[in-house]
């Protein structure tokens, strides 16, 4: 083997670079491990692998073993240019055993500049593809590529149970102009565990989960798993269909939302989660039972305390291990197209918690979140808030969107607390706050960030559905972006939430004195495509459960929330309720059990399940409640002011007038009889929902005598149209009156 040569007893003077190595802090490797040029002829190969006894080029003779430097853990050897093509793999014996592993210093980069600078840009909405670890063939060997961005770091490690947590054996090489270190390790395997040791400027070392990680170990365990990304099987034609039919902005849209670790437990095994696959039989099946057009899983991104219930993510790109694999995640997915259900879930780019292995203060700057308090932390859940304004978060937060909405196909998200990230006062006193540049209160990075998100997920995909929780009565929340929107399909009706519920949980005898609760969202109810939202927020904290804010005997509380529903149903916006609601459970919902299915045993809790079962069946059959949700032609006030009963009545209209239902709330225990109500049309009305039925659990009184349930209009004027009809009003109830003939 003349083409090998063991080292001279010349030795180069190499303390510096040991001592680096030694201490885990080496900024360059690149630069002095790995293969390097000594003269002409001549090359040196430096390896440095803690606990080795001996190092040596595999399949090669005796003169192929290294030398250690002064018996450290580094270890050379010097090559002839002849032997350049035999010195990348090595077998390395350790005490208790042999390893043949690649010099990983002597490959080359493995991330494009292009890339890079797209990230560095705000623009690369795939940036999940390239940063994070993924299992790739590197100049034909097959091993996992390490990215990740810490532009401030002075050294960046990779560290996991395949090097026994060492930080001085896979330092990464760092790209200057970017800020992003990247390695190449060949031979890893899926589901083995890691994480990036930095080294700050000031020498201080913290152990930080991948940003990117596509799975994470589940609470208490803090670290990143090499997880394969596995392709969902692609959706039909038929089923792409289905799901453009679905998410349209005139169709009928039921959403139930749900926190997968308490909408059933199984307590015959120490009350343990549902499996992702358990769920995808159990909870699908439910879901659709009760005709729901959609499912929302409230969040599923990795994250370490159950009891933020999933709003505080570490992992953005990791869909919790609480509940099963990467694969029964995505076996759940797929178990909601083929039943043609859409799929929302809850997204949370307004802030990140403050776990150590987390994004706070990554590289040992503030390099997620803004350096300044008052525009980078969040008084109100004590989180950080995502620098807006840099564009290499926006780059990491529209990849976050597009891998949700990309590969795991997904009928849309729903974005938590966009109210917070639109306003830089929000929830903040005077001098608590950093205006704009302009003066203003507007976060206009964050408005930016929206705008973006929102016009390349509608522009990958137009049959998606983004829905913003926003809170306030920010101008043009599903307004275009080019018409200074910001983009959104749907927005969730704040206001029509806590107006209704104020009112429905007042007395019968004061309601009389707030009736425009009910009525006052009409006046702005098409300036935006609003979702009438039930939604988890209202039954925490102590506010209790629906059924508790209703007052009365319990037969009243009944009959006022399934009136209540009723009344939802019908007004113009789609639904969501949050699960357990049309269970009606007496006390609000705990995140610590699974809802009590016990409820069904009783003839009143059955009937509210019926009443929400019966609601979604008409809801989704009458194009009259659903059509012509976002304008003025598909709504008519019958009689909206007769705050004496507590009486609301209107016409819901299809895309034809002659679809035309007639609607009536009647929010006291009173029944009214022979009463009186003008109609829009002559013709024939058919009951076809009476929330007072007794299959519902109701009383039993009828809107008119008999079977048929038929009234005719006479020409009589009333409430100013020129026909009327006359009926029975039951107590606290609810009535549908479909025009049947002219």
């Amino acid at each position: 083997m003349n083409s090998i040569l063991t080292p001279t007893n010349k030795i180069n003077d190499y303390s510096e670079q040991l001592n680096a190595l030694q201490i885990g802090t080496f900024s360059d490797p690149f630069s002095f491990l790995g293969l390097h040029k000594i003269d002409e002829s001549t090359y040196e190969v430096r390896v440095y692998l803690p606990g080795a006894v001996s190092v040596s080029l595999a399949n090669k003779a005796k003169d192929a073993i290294f030398k250690k430097y002064l018996n450290s853990d580094l270890f050379l050897l010097r090559v002839t240019d002849k032997a350049l093509s035999d010195v990348r793999k090595l077998e390395v014996i350790y005490p208790e055993h042999t390893d043949i592993k690649y010099d990983i210093y002597q490959f080359g980069c493995c991330i494009s500049e292009d890339t890079l600078y797209l990230f560095n840009e705000g623009t690369l909405e795939r940036a999940y593809q390239h940063l994070g670890s993924h299992f790739v063939e590197h100049e034909g060997v097959q091993g996992v590529r390490f990215a990740v961005w810490a532009p401030n770091a002075k050294s960046v490690s990779v560290v996991g149970e395949f090097n026994c947590w060492q930080r001085s054996e896979h330092f990464m090489r760092k790209h200057p102009a970017s800020g992003v270190w990247e390695l190449f390790i060949p031979a890893l395997k899926a589901q083995q565990t890691y994480k990036y040791s930095v080294v700050d400027s000031y020498g201080n070392v913290t152990d930080k989960a991948d940003p990117f990680a596509f799975k994470m170990q589940q609470a208490p365990g803090t670290a990143s798993v090499l997880q394969p990304l596995v392709i969902r099987k692609k959706p039909t034609l038929k089923q792409q269909q289905s799901r453009a039919k679905r998410n349209k902005i005139d169709a009928p849209i039921s959403i139930y939302e749900v926190q997968l670790g308490s909408w059933k437990r199984r307590t015959d095994e120490g009350n343990r989660f549902l499996t992702y696959r358990e769920l995808a039989d159990d909870l699908v099946m439910y879901v659709k039972d009760l005709g729901f057009t959609h499912l929302q899983l409230m969040p599923i991104s990795e994250y370490p305390f159950d009891g933020s219930w999933g709003y505080q993510p570490v992992g953005l790109f990791s869909p919790t291990s609480r509940f099963g694999s990467y694969e029964d995640f995505v076996y759940f997915v797929e178990r909601c197209e083929d039943a043609n259900l859409g799929l929302l879930i809850d997204w949370v780019p307004g802030h990140f918690p403050s776990d150590p292995h987390g994004l706070h203060k990554f590289d040992g700057t503030h390099l997620f979140e803004h350096a300044d308090m008052r525009q980078g932390f969040h008084p109100d859940w004590n989180t950080y808030i995502y620098n807006y304004d840099r564009p290499e978060v926006k780059s990491f937060l529209l990849a976050n969107a597009m891998y949700w909405l990309s590969e795991f196909q997904l009928d849309g998200l729903r974005v938590d607390a966009v109210a917070s990230m639109l306003y830089l006062d929000y929830s903040r006193n005077d001098g608590e706050w950093v205006a704009n540049q302009y003066g203003g209160r507007e976060n206009l990075g964050a408005i930016a960030c929206l705008q973006d998100v929102n016009k390349r997920s509608y522009g990958q995909d137009d049959n998606i559905m983004m829905v913003a929780e926003e809170s306030t009565a920010w101008p043009g929340v599903t307004q275009s972006v080019e018409h200074q929107g910001l983009g959104f399909g749907f927005k969730w009706n704040m206001g029509w939430m806590n107006d209704s519920l104020n009112y429905i949980s007042r007395d019968p005898i004061h309601r009389r004195y707030h009736h425009h609760e009910m009525t006052f969202s009409m006046a702005y109810a098409y300036s935006e495509n609003y979702i009438l939202p039930l939604s988890h927020d209202e039954v925490v904290h102590g506010k209790g459960a629906l059924l508790s804010k209703m007052p009365g005997d319990d037969w009243q509380q009944f009959a006022t929330l399934r009136a209540y529903y009723g009344f939802m149903y019908a007004h113009p916006g789609k639904k969501l309720l949050f699960m357990g609601s049309e269970l009606a459970p007496r006390s609000e919902w705990d995140h610590n059990e699974g809802l009590d299915w016990q409820l069904l045993d009783s003839p009143a809790h059955r009937g509210i399940q019926r009443t929400v079962k019966e609601l979604n069946t008409v809801y989704q059959r009458e194009g009259a409640l659903h059509e012509c949700d976002n304008t003025p032609a598909g709504f008519q006030w019958i009689d909206g002011d007769n705050s004496e009963q507590s009486m609301f009545s209107f016409a819901r209209y299809g895309k034809s007038k002659d679809d035309l239902l007639v609607v009536i709330s009647h929010f006291t225990a009173q029944v009214f009889h022979q009463y009186r109500m003008g109609v829009p049309q002559s013709g024939v009305y058919e009951v076809i929902l009476n929330t007072d039925n007794e299959a519902l659990y109701g009383s039993g009184v009828t809107a008119v005598a008999g079977k048929s349930q038929l009234i005719e209009s006479t020409a009589e004027a009333s409430h100013g149209f020129e026909n009327s009809i006359v009926l029975t009003i039951p107590p606290l109830t609810t009535l549908y009156l479909k025009r049947i003939t002219g």
